[in-house]
């Protein structure tokens, strides 16, 4: 592989960046039996981040410029990826990743759908990602890519010209964890710091080297020397039993994501929104007239733990109540009846209003990973019955 003229400016950086790593690399060279063998084609599609960051001063602590270096400059910059797969890389945005939108989580998801549905001789997908918005974009991966066959995500939390960069060790392990089977089925992942992190379950904790765990649900697995081992693996709904398809889906409802807090009085909107999540352990009496409100007027309201690691019950699903039935019970009156929206109060003569519809619970989720869960389940139903459903599938 040619390398492009970045390469000139890692050689000019003393030893103290990728110039150790790719000395080393280079001198690791393929048995003649590795050689031989086939290896898996990976392809890698390239969004921008930190992992393409570079500085004005290379080799400091100082600042940098996320989203600069193309796919085929990073790629260039780890040669050990050779010994491992046949690597090949497309370049779909290159930007930092506050800066993605919902129009191009729906644009990446069909680009990775459409290369897996015609390539049958690809193994997997790696998508290079910011950091600050990996989690998100890899859950929504996570719900529509709609294949079997691996999607790893991988970023890093230190620019490619910095001291010690972690991407191209990153690069690496997400690239071998791609090309094996036996991420087959596994679901969108996220690789970071040799951690194998299931999409679904994955956060950013830390702005240091790794800094993305599953909290207490644990790893999936890890990559080793012998490359990729698998421990667990997730039993929501992914990959190819996903309802989610994007056919004909351009962009996504709007869903808004509001805090529920002491002294709190709802949220109000200048034009209300198809969907809400809100993030509480329990609301004032203000808040659950306001959001019983939203309700009212068709906006599907869903409550999420701030943690993401309430394991409120969800209710089975079952056919659409009649007009006076029980609403059916949420985070926030699992978490505090007495100041539920849908709780029972004798001070509050409409607080149990017959025709409200039903709050939806998310369980074990992050409220940022829920509004990402409701945008995609009003593409298909404004029920909440049914939005209900989805949020206990997937």
């Amino acid at each position: 592989m040619r390398f492009p003229p970045f390469r000139s400016m890692l050689v000019a950086l003393s030893g103290l960046s990728l110039v150790g790593c790719l000395a080393s690399a280079q001198t690791s060279s393929p048995t003649p039996a590795a050689a031989q063998a086939p290896r898996p084609k990976v392809l890698v599609i390239a969004t921008g981040g930190t992992i393409a960051g570079v500085q004005d001063a290379p080799g400091t602590l100082g600042g940098y410029r996320a989203g600069t270096l193309t796919a085929e400059q990073v790629l260039a910059s780890v040669p050990e990826l050779g010994r491992f797969a046949q690597v090949e890389a497309e370049q779909f945005s290159n930007v930092a990743s506050p800066l993605i939108t919902p129009e191009q989580w729906v644009a990446l998801s069909k680009r990775i759908n459409t290369v897996l549905r015609e390539r049958e001789d690809l193994a997997g997908v790696v998508v290079t990602h910011g950091t600050d918005r990996m989690e998100e974009t890899a859950f929504f991966l996570y719900l529509t890519v709609r294949s079997d066959k691996p999607v790893v995500v991988v970023g890093a939390q230190r620019p490619a010209t910095g001291i010690s960069p972690d991407g191209p060790i990153n690069l690496l392990a997400a690239v071998r964890v791609a090309a094996t089977p036996k991420a087959v089925g596994k679901g969108v992942m996220v690789v970071m710091d040799d951690r194998i992190l299931s999409a679904r379950e994955v956060r950013k904790v830390y702005q240091r080297t790794g800094g993305f765990t599953t909290g207490e649900m644990g790893m999936l697995g890890v990559v080793s020397s012998g490359g990729a081992e698998f421990l667990f693996a997730p039993v929501r709904r992914h990959g190819s039993s996903s309802e989610f398809d994007l056919t004909g889906i351009d962009s996504l409802p709007r869903v808004e994501l509001v805090y529920s807090y002491p002294g709190g009085t709802g949220p109000t909107f200048a034009t209300r929104p198809p969907g809400v999540v809100v993030a509480t352990t329990g609301m004032t009496r203000a808040e659950g007239v306001a959001f019983r409100a939203l309700r009212d007027s068709g906006v599907v309201v869903v409550s999420a733990f701030p943690s993401g690691d309430n394991l409120v019950a969800i209710p089975e699903r079952a056919a659409a109540p009649a007009a006076n039935a029980t609403p059916a019970p949420t985070a926030a009156s699992t978490a505090n009846p007495g100041a539920s929206p849908n709780a029972s109060q004798s001070s509050n003569p409409t607080a149990n209003v017959p025709d409200t519809p039903p709050m939806v619970s998310a369980q074990h989720l992050l409220p940022q990973k829920a509004r990402i869960l409701l945008m995609l389940a009003l593409t298909r139903t404004r029920d909440p019955r049914e939005v209900q459903r989805y949020f206990a599938e997937y």
